[in-house]
């Protein structure tokens, strides 16, 4: 079940920062809204490589469409297999 505490509980910070996990972030809300989301550094810093990963991914996909696709025994020879 998502933890959700109005923005109004960050006067006393230490309590929802005890309820930060991994996996788990604090959701705040302002005036009954969804406004921010508190999460672990890890937490954080994976979804960052995620993201990074998606758009070196898709920069693959666009290349490959613009400049034509290898086969395996192409890549193969490229690298010396």
């Amino acid at each position: 079940m998502p933890n959700i505490k109005p923005v109004s509980d960050l006067r006393n910070y230490n309590e929802v920062l005890k309820d930060i996990a991994v996996g788990e972030p604090v959701f705040l809300t302002k005036n009954g809204r969804g406004r921010y989301a508190i999460v672990d550094i890890e937490e954080y810093e994976k979804t960052r490589a995620i993201l990074k990963l998606i758009g070196e991914l898709a920069k693959g996909e666009r290349s490959g469409n613009e400049s034509g696709w290898l086969s395996i025994a192409d890549i193969e020879k490229e690298l010396g297999i």
